[in-house]
């Protein structure tokens, strides 16, 4: 940064020491103080190697005197309203310029405070204090951040690596600060006994009434109040993310939406899911579709909603339904289920390598044996998976309208091995535990009936319908499957003690990158169906299982 000369008529302040480096606190011109990295240029001990055109191109770890100097750069020109030098201090400047303009210009956000902390390698974590004003109307505004360092392509200068989140980490790509009036008034979520739900008392649903606001708060009747909040661009719209408030300068007059929730189903399906941060379960009621908890363990994203990953074995479910109703399996007719089984150039195996010798379709299906199902890929048309999930589980169509954003599961036709691998909910096949639960409440009722969370009366919407029901046989069939798995097979340690009319499947999703597979677990109990998954946690009998049973028999 070269020598500073100091300022005629400020008083000097002894240097701060921040993260084992000497800092000078230097006041901007209106905008609050920054905490500056001492130390000078960047260190010059980086290798370098010679570009096309005979300049020095450096390459190498970044220094920490290289992280610190970007860092110093970046933060003290956007802190002190130097747009164009904080957009310059970045990798991408014409990315960076709109979004560090609006957050003055459209987010009404004055008096910055930037305070580095201690970096980690090329990351330097910072907190932001500052005011948010709006007209006569004015609150603090505090959060954390972060940015990381890189090399910039071309000169390997090192630079801030531009993200949308380093502006705040509710950011995404197209996403901009807004303050002014809402242009959704909030609402007032309700429980279906008429108790207040808030993200307080419930963290899984700060999501959930996000999305209820944009759905529901202009026909609520509230009224706008003044905020600041986060409003989405295309891509975050296209992955169903709601807007969201950060601040409430003054508060508008909520609407009122009634949901479907069960405020002690809730409660427990929030304990079920506390400290296990990337588990998600659903519960529904099966005869009507409704929605009577829904929990994650991470709250920034609605996983059970809008997740969208392989259901391993829980997909069995739906291709049972297939095979026996095309008479390629009877639950107490002999089927194979070898060690191996290979189509499309791919060999598939059972966990563990087991082989059921002479056995029948029941015990494939309670052992959960793959190969028993991808024998049967060579007698299967492509799109025959993809018609039984939508024809009669009414998935993967995309017109689910539950009251909030939600993914409807993804059953692609596929060809060759994939087609092969979707038979056990690998492939392209993707679900979330919304998905899985109505799988269980369609074998429980013979019907689809579309979850909602939301009553469709309240905005005379159209709930999703499948085409046709499975045959008498094949339900009967079906539902004695999952009846036998709960009680003698994979699924009979997570069911021990639920009693009554239960059915139940496990899974296991390889993925990628992960050394233990998502854990997967679908039931039904009387007129209540659930689902559950814990990502990379194990098998599902083991990890989702208990949280399912759990929340089965809170049900009553």
């Amino acid at each position: 940064m070269g020598t500073r000369r100091a300022v005629a008529g400020r008083r000097k302040t002894r240097p701060a020491v921040i993260g084992g480096v000497a800092a000078v606190v230097v006041v901007g011109a209106g905008l609050g103080a920054y905490a500056l990295y001492g130390g000078g240029a960047a260190a010059e001990d980086t290798a370098r190697t010679t570009s096309a055109a005979g300049e020095k191109v450096k390459t190498g770890p970044l220094s920490a005197a290289e992280v610190e100097s970007a860092a110093q750069r970046f933060l003290t020109a956007w802190q002190q309203g130097r747009i164009d030098e904080a957009a310059d201090a970045t990798d991408d400047a014409g990315a960076a310029k709109p979004l560090l303009t609006g957050y003055t210009k459209d987010a009404r956000i004055k008096d910055v405070t930037l305070t580095p902390g201690t970096p980690s390698g090329a990351k330097v974590p910072f907190s932001v204090k500052a005011t948010v004003a709006f007209e006569d109307t004015s609150k603090p505004l505090a959060y954390d951040g972060a940015l990381t360092v890189v090399r910039r392509a071309g000169d390997g200068e090192p630079r801030v690596d531009w993200k949308p989140s380093v502006v705040h980490p509710e950011l995404r790509d197209g996403d901009k600060l807004v303050t002014g009036e809402s242009g959704t008034p909030p609402v007032k979520a309700l429980d279906r006994d008429g108790g207040e739900i808030t993200a307080a008392k419930y963290p899984s649903l700060g999501t959930v009434l996000d999305g209820l606001r944009e759905k529901y708060g202009k026909k609520a009747g509230g009224t706008a109040g003044i905020e600041l909040r986060v409003v989405r661009g295309k891509e975050s719209k296209a992955a169903k993310v709601s807007d969201k408030t950060l601040l409430e300068l003054s508060e508008g007059t909520p609407g009122t939406v009634k949901t479907t929730l069960d405020p002690a189903l809730q409660s427990a399906a929030e304990k079920e899911v506390a400290g296990k941060e990337r588990a998600s379960v659903v519960l529904l009621r099966a005869s009507t579709g409704e929605i009577l908890a829904v929990a994650n363990g991470s709250h920034g994203f609605n996983t059970a909603f809008q997740g969208s990953l392989a259901p391993g074995s829980t997909m069995k479910v739906i291709t049972s339904s297939l095979l026996i109703e095309k008479g390629l399996a009877s639950i107490d007719k002999q089927h194979p289920c070898p060690k191996y089984f290979t189509y499309g150039g791919w060999k598939f195996q059972n966990d563990d390598k087991f082989e059921i010798k002479d056995g029948t379709f029941r015990a494939s299906f309670a052992r959960s044996c793959n190969t028993a199902f991808i024998s049967q890929a060579p007698k299967l048309k492509n799109d025959d998976l993809t018609k039984q999930a939508q024809q009669v589980f009414g998935l993967s169509m995309n017109n689910w309208a539950i009251g909030v954003p939600s993914f409807d599961g993804a059953v692609p036709v596929q060809s060759a091995a994939p087609m092969a691998a979707s038979l056990i909910g690998q492939g392209g096949v993707r679900m979330n535990p919304l998905n899985m639960a109505s799988v269980s409440a369609t074998v429980r009722t013979g019907t689809f009936h579309q979850p909602y969370l939301v009553a469709p009366s309240v905005d005379g919407r159209k709930l999703a319908t499948a085409s046709r029901t499975m045959s008498a046989s094949t339900l009967t069939q079906l539902r004695e499957l999952m009846s036998y798995t709960a009680a003698y097979g994979t699924a009979a340690e997570a069911m021990s003690g639920v009693g009554g009319d239960v059915g139940a499947k496990t899974g296991s999703a390889e993925v990628d990158g992960q050394k233990k597979p998502n854990g997967w677990f679908t039931a039904y109990r009387g007129d209540l169906a659930a689902a559950g998954v814990v990502q990379a946690a194990g098998h599902g009998g083991d990890t989702a299982g208990p949280i399912v049973a759990s929340l089965l028999k809170a049900g009553g």
